[in-house]
Parts: structure tokens; C-alpha cells; sequence
């Protein structure tokens, strides 16, 4: 009789103990598989969609025209809007990331550092035309003329990012969201530029023979990011995110000389705008 008794009372004592064992223990043993902290890298591939935005190109010739021994001094310029269509392309990428729970909680911070080569096809428009306006020293206008270029292409070939995150682990994995800068290599390319000008009411090929251009540039810009992983086990889990990245608007300029006698001078031009670029990622990481 007093066997039993004891076992009834030493009962309420075990249910009191499992009622008031703390929340973030049963959480980190039952609720989810994803470590408490670690550092990962990962592998992976992306497709991606790039829209060039605010696009606008100028010329600029710096023309001297010796004639029977007497030369002249002109300038000309102009500016025009380009628009191109977006390209697609798929790119390898690799990161280093690290996450760590908050104390007695499931939700998580962490940081990435992601490398992707996103290259493909440039975006390209064909034959545009840059009007040209100005005059000679002694008041001969310099008008009527167009810089043409063959084609124009922009593209992206290298995009670094560094995004902090924060995010919630959940069974077998874990959501997050996070923004943070990027570092983007910007390439234009100005393809059989040719500059013209009406002189005494003559279309005149100024510059001579076709010239291109290639201009290179990084450029700052920033990104926002969501995504989810997967564990497979507790050394390897899947990455699957979507990333919206643009970049700063930023000049690039280019000089050329040229020499069409009895004309000789200088080829400036420079274009400006943004890259947006739309990401969905996919890398497998191993955890540490």
C-alpha cells in the first residue's frame, strides 16, 4: 500500500518537470534539424534575366581640317537614348556563409559572400545614330551630321555580393531574408562608330574609317534576397534563393584619335545608365 502511494505522488512531480522544462530545449531537440550555428560553402548554378535601364549614349568629335595650308578647328556632340530588350543567361556561382540561432530561439542571423560569373549574350540594339551640332571657330556652322555606330552592347560579366540575413529554422531547414551591397563588372561596347557632319551643305565622313570601343568598369550597387535550405543531413543542406540586385548609375568615358585627311581629331564618347538583375540560385553546401 505505501509502494503505490509513493508512485502516485512522485507522478505530478514528473508531469511539474516536463511543464515547466524550458521552450528552447524542446525546440533544439525535437522542433528542428538545423545546427545551432556553422559555416557553409556552397556550389552552385543560376539563371538569370538582365534589363538594362536608363540608357543614354553620346559623341563627341574634336575635328581640325587643314585645307591648302590654313586649318580650322570644329567641335561636335550630341546625345541619344538607348533601349534594349533583356538578355537570359546561366551562371556558375560559389559562396561562404555563416548562421547562428538566436539564444533560445529557432530564429537565425547569418551572412553570404556569393560569387557568380553571369556572362551569356550582351544586350545589343543596332545602328544608332548620334546627332551632331556645333561650329568652327570662325562661326561655320558644323551641323546636321549623326556619329553612327554599327551596334551597342552592355552586359555583366562578374557580380560579387554580401548579404546579411535573418531567417527561422524550421524541421528540416530554414527560411530567410536579406539585403545587402554588390560589386558588378559593367562592359560597353561601341561597334564601327563613324562620325559625319554637313559641311557647305555636303554629308561628309569626318572621321574616316570605322572605329570600336570597349569600356569596363566595376560599379556599386545593392540587392535583396529570399530564399530557403534544406538539410539533407547535418553536414549538407540545399540553397535555393531568389535575388533582385541593380546597380548604381555610373559614366564611362572613352577617347580615340582619328586621322581622315585633310581632317584629323578626336572620337570622344561616353554612356551612362543601370543593370537590373533578376537571380534564382541554386547551390549545394557543406556545413562545418
Amino acid at each position: 500500500m505505501s509502494f503505490k502511494f509513493k508512485l502516485a505522488t512522485l507522478a505530478p512531480v514528473a508531469i511539474s518537470m516536463t511543464a515547466y522544462m524550458p521552450l528552447s530545449y524542446a525546440q533544439q531537440s525535437s522542433d528542428s534539424d538545423v545546427p545551432n550555428s556553422g559555416t557553409y560553402v556552397g556550389i552552385g548554378v543560376g539563371t538569370n534575366s538582365t534589363q538594362f535601364n536608363g540608357q543614354t549614349l553620346s559623341g563627341t568629335g574634336l575635328t581640325t581640317d587643314t585645307v591648302a595650308g590654313r586649318s580650322a578647328s570644329g567641335i561636335g556632340s550630341g546625345e541619344t537614348g538607348v533601349v534594349f530588350g533583356p538578355t537570359k543567361s546561366i551562371s556558375p556561382s560559389v559562396q561562404i556563409g555563416y548562421f547562428k540561432k538566436f539564444e533560445d530561439s529557432n530564429y537565425l542571423w547569418g551572412t553570404k559572400l556569393s560569387y557568380s560569373y553571369i556572362g551569356g549574350s550582351p544586350a545589343t540594339t543596332y545602328n544608332v545614330q548620334l546627332p551632331q551640332y556645333g561650329t568652327f571657330p570662325n562661326g561655320k556652322p558644323l551641323t546636321g551630321g549623326n556619329a553612327v555606330t554599327s551596334s551597342y552592347q552592355k552586359s555583366i560579366t562578374n557580380q560579387i555580393s554580401f548579404i546579411p540575413y535573418f531567417g527561422k529554422a524550421l524541421e528540416k531547414g530554414m527560411i530567410y531574408f536579406g539585403v545587402g551591397p554588390t560589386y558588378s563588372q559593367v562592359r560597353s561596347t561601341t561597334n564601327g562608330l563613324v562620325g559625319y557632319a554637313q559641311i557647305d551643305g555636303r554629308t561628309v565622313d569626318v572621321s574616316g574609317a570605322p572605329q570600336s570601343f570597349i569600356s569596363s568598369q566595376w560599379v556599386y550597387g545593392g540587392a535583396a534576397m529570399i530564399g530557403g535550405s534544406y538539410f539533407i543531413d547535418k553536414n549538407w543542406f540545399l540553397d535555393l534563393n531568389y535575388t533582385y540586385a541593380m546597380t548604381q548609375n555610373k559614366t564611362s568615358n572613352r577617347v580615340s584619335p582619328f586621322s581622315n585627311p585633310p581632317t584629323t581629331g578626336f572620337l570622344i564618347g561616353s554612356s551612362t545608365g543601370t543593370a537590373m538583375v533578376q537571380t534564382i540560385g541554386l547551390t549545394l553546401n557543406k556545413l562545418f
